[in-house]
């Protein structure tokens, strides 16, 4: 997971061999990246961000297309064929072309062709970019069901920390450096009893009034509340301090509560100790 920029796409064009390494050396599902290509893209599938599909071409035709491509013989590819349409729910439209298929059909179509060939491992560069937040969540069910079902190994970028908070394991990238991975609960974890939630009005005075405080660590917007991350140690002081000069200001305070911190708060606080080191 990372911003814009951080350097996602790249990662997964080396990690399929659609790049070429200009140093170093990395093995993917056993195979090395410099000497090993053709046989790691019979063990891989891949979604890449602007994946292509044949317009022109219907639902199955696009999936005798990959599975071809990918050396399957009709005998393994047309029963394959018909277990991927019932798989990502496009069976009724199987004669449609792929050029009349909504955003999120055209997704599953692209996740079919994928999966076409029974790779080990699938990598999905922001699957859900672009599409409605159904349609995002129907297609994070369909890649829970390819872990549990296909028994495949998915590696997903995102954009989005909701969707990464659905991952078995976490990696914060930024300008093409892992910071930190693990499971989100060890990613969260030092950062317990630290993030409160602060609710009041007028929004823009109390956030004004929180970031000029210096023992508060971080502000930032959460929807139309404010988490702040304070100091391990003297939050009792802080916690008595903000109250009493909202008051002061004119400001009224709706709730002030520690929440559990998210994989978001746990990369703010990664960035900040980056720039802090940096600077």
């Amino acid at each position: 997971v990372g911003p814009d920029g951080a350097g996602k796409t790249t990662t997964f064009r080396l990690l399929v061999g659609a790049l070429r390494l200009d140093g170093g050396d990395g093995q993917v599902a056993g195979c090395d990246l410099r000497t090993g290509l053709n046989e790691l893209r019979r063990h891989i599938g891949y979604l890449p961000q602007r994946f292509s599909l044949y317009g022109d071409l219907t639902v199955e035709e696009n999936l005798r297309f990959f599975a071809e491509v990918n050396g399957l013989k009709a005998s393994d590819w047309q029963p394959r064929r018909d277990e991927m349409l019932a798989f990502v729910g496009l069976a009724p439209f199987a004669d449609r072309r792929a050029d009349r298929l909504s955003g999120g059909m055209k997704q599953k179509l692209g996740l079919a062709t994928a999966l076409i060939h029974r790779p080990k491992l699938l990598l999905l560069d922001e699957p859900t970019g672009g599409v409605d937040p159904v349609t995002r969540q129907d297609f994070w069910e369909l890649i829970s069901r390819v872990v549990r079902d296909e028994g495949v190994t998915v590696l997903v970028s995102t954009p989005y920390m909701d969707e990464a908070s659905r991952c078995s394991r976490v990696g914060f990238l930024r300008e093409g450096r892992l910071l930190e991975q693990g499971t989100v609960a060890e990613l969260t974890a030092g950062l317990q009893g630290r993030i409160y939630e602060l609710v009041g009005t007028p929004d823009r005075e109390l956030r004004r009034l929180t970031a000029a405080d210096p023992a508060v660590e971080s502000v930032r917007p959460f929807g139309h509340k404010l988490h702040l991350r304070l100091p391990a140690q003297g939050q009792a002081e802080i916690l008595a301090r903000l109250p009493r000069a909202a008051g002061q200001a004119g400001i009224t305070i709706e709730r002030l509560a520690a929440v559990p911190p998210t994989l978001e708060d746990a990369f703010i606080e990664l960035l900040d100790e980056h720039d802090g080191a940096s600077n």
